[in-house]
């Protein structure tokens, strides 16, 4: 067979921003509803960076209702004098060469999030449609682009104040490149009051113009602010901890402050970009909070010879890092841990000095902190008892798994899912209908515990939560190890009523506090029973929701509708047919879209605030198709 020929003209050059166009999850992410929020994001980053060069105090975002996004800023505006080099307008140098910008000159931005400098220029390449406007020196100036093409050339298109400037992008994203197109109101409120508790003084408004909608940020206490809105439905053991400092040309802020309850909290943000997994600053956080609260409890004689873990110090800890750097250095494009090494050294020293201040200032703070230490260090060894306990039943082997287990015999955990049921007659239906050899049954009696509100050893003495962590077999806490998983699917199957969202959100709060690693990894599923049976002559179809009812129902005429109100009602035939047969079922997958607001929806939902939870799930009933 002939070798196709293989020569300089096979070498292919992406000329200016065909490289976007081409691979655009490495510039965004990916091409679905992350990767369409995330061209917001990069267009109000640059906006951003205009408010921490100290230009900017109002940023207004709008979801247009022709399909656009606007972000409007009262920065400089985007210069648009012709460029010494490429000879045509600076803004049009930005919009269309990837590694452009301000960015990269100390003068302009001596702080930026957009480090790699192919932000607005990404935005532009994913647009089927871009506008910039641009006030400066009393003119409007506008220009058009198309997928990173300029279509008009740039003019001036009215006057404004001498005084007003600002930069205005409005952008259509590109239906060959989404699969979505819908911005989503509420994603893009959770990382608009972010960047607004971050840059205290920093005004951002959203409007919603497709649903109505209209919220404005803007907090003067900032981190104050933040560690209070995310503790608000947490019982708090004293006022915040706040402190900030400057070191070299590095500025760290720092908020502090416990609640009753055992998870744990630390936010790290470097240049108002979340960096979800870490890095350098948080490191340094966590070895400077160890040592200063031992320190403090020997001197105070509460400690003698031995020592309080970092486990146990940050039981109950919110914490929020915010340094603002001029050059960061992150691990790839989407920015989620940082590198720098200098930092972790910068952060422990401020954290040492300033905490050890605070804490002389503060004995009562400091002793109420000691303390819950000292109680998490107890409860640590209990918990350690129980869960020698658990890893002690939890064998491979047949024997060491939990009676109600109905096991599949494929041992091929890639291939395997297991379903944990509400209710022990739903659960022999379950084993009746299910496929023997990749499926397994775990049926629950009764509600399982609330760990929102349980410490360790109590959760790991519950008979229900060890023979969940028995059957999937990862162990949990320090011990989890993702290489143990049993199943590679895990479903939650629970009646589609209040009691059914009751226990489907207890089992998540178990998953989301004690193996947030399945919740990651893609492993853990919500079944999705059907609502209702239409019956029209000897045909049964099923639908899911209350809108997917009536559509049938238009089409079949006055057919006979049964209500299912919980899954023992379903022959196993039907169960099997409608919620357990891979190809037919619907199934969904639980991801965690931000970590912060996962926190504070399940602290609510879980915890002592009744009224926030009943306004909670009155508003959001519809979208779940519960009977309230």
């Amino acid at each position: 067979m002939a070798q196709e020929a293989y020569g300089a003209e096979s070498i292919k050059v992406l000329e200016g921003l065909e490289g976007v166009r081409k691979r655009p999850a490495m510039y965004i992410g990916s091409t679905g509803k992350d990767g369409l929020h995330h061209l917001v994001y990069e267009t109000v980053d640059n906006s951003v960076d205009e408010a921490l060069a100290g230009f900017c105090k109002q940023i207004t975002v709008v979801i247009n209702k022709d399909g656009s996004a606007s972000v409007e800023d009262d920065g400089r505006g985007i210069p648009v004098d012709i460029h010494p080099q490429y000879k045509i307008p600076a803004v049009q140098v930005a919009l269309t060469k990837l590694h452009a910008g301000g960015k990269f000159d100390r003068k302009s931005y001596a702080i930026s999030g957009g480090l790699h400098g192919v932000g607005l220029s990404a935005v532009n390449a994913l647009s089927k449609k871009l506008i910039v406007e641009i006030k400066r020196d009393g003119k409007i100036h506008r220009q058009e682009y198309s997928r990173g093409i300029p279509t008009t050339k740039l003019t001036v298109a009215g006057t404004c104040g001498k005084e007003e400037t600002g930069t205005t992008v409005t952008f259509f994203p590109d239906d060959e490149i989404f699969s979505t197109l819908k911005f989503d109101y509420s994603v893009l409120e959770t990382r608009f009051r972010e960047i607004a508790f971050l840059n205290a003084g920093l005004k951002i408004t959203l409007i919603d113009e497709i649903k109505n909608k209209k919220i404005d940020f803007f907090y003067s206490g900032g981190l104050i602010e933040f560690v209070k809105w995310i503790n608000e439905s947490k019982e708090v053991l004293h006022k915040p901890v706040y402190f900030k400092r400057d070191m070299q040309d590095t500025h760290i802020e720092i908020a502090i402050q416990y609640n009753d309850g055992y998870n744990e909290n630390i936010f790290g943000f470097v240049n108002t970009i979340n960096t979800v997994e870490g890095g350098t600053h948080v490191s340094g956080f966590k070895t400077a909070l160890t040592r200063v609260i031992n320190d403090y409890a020997k001197k105070t004689g509460v400690l003698k010879n031995d020592s309080l873990t970092g486990d146990d110090i940050r039981e109950g800890l919110t914490a929020i890092i915010s340094l603002k750097i001029p050059e960061p250095q992150f691990e790839g494009q989407t920015k989620t841990k940082l590198n720098n090494t200098e930092i972790k050294g910068f952060v422990d020293s401020i954290v040492s000095s300033s905490l050890s201040e605070f804490f002389e200032e503060n004995p009562n703070i400091a002793k109420r902190i000691v303390s819950k230490g000292l109680e998490a260090a107890k409860a640590r060894l209990a918990a350690k008892h129980a869960k020698d306990l658990v890893r002690r039943k939890n064998a491979f082997s047949l024997g060491g798994l939990p009676g109600k287990l109905a096991d599949c015999s494929s041992k091929k955990s890639s291939d395997t899912e297991i379903y944990i049921v509400e209710g022990e007659s739903a659960g022999g239906s379950a084993k009746m209908a299910r496929n023997k050899e990749i499926q397994a049954i775990l049926p629950l009696k009764g509600k399982p515990l609330n760990v929102e509100k349980s410490n360790p050893a109590k959760v790991l003495s519950s008979e229900e939560i060890t023979n969940i962590i028995t059957a999937i077999g990862t162990g949990v806490g320090e011990q989890f190890d993702a290489e143990r998983l049993r199943y590679s699917r895990i479903i939650i199957m629970a009646d589609a009523d209040v009691d059914g969202e009751h226990i489907k959100t207890l089992l998540l709060t178990l998953f989301f506090r004690f193996m947030p690693k399945l919740i990651e990894n893609g492993n853990i599923h919500v079944a999705l029973p059907p609502l209702y049976r239409i019956r029209k002559g000897q045909k049964d179809s099923y639908v899911y929701t209350d809108d997917e009812l009536k559509k049938n129902l238009e089409k079949v005429g006055n057919a006979t509708v049964t209500r299912f109100k919980g899954l023992g009602e379903m022959s196993p035939e039907q169960l099997w047919e409608t919620t357990m047969n891979p190809k037919t079922r619907k199934i969904k997958k639980i991801f965690i879209d931000d970590a912060l607001e996962a926190d504070r929806t399940f602290s609510m939902l879980m915890g002592d605030d009744v009224q926030a939870r009943k306004d909670f799930i009155s508003e959001n009933a519809k979208e779940a198709n519960l009977d309230v």
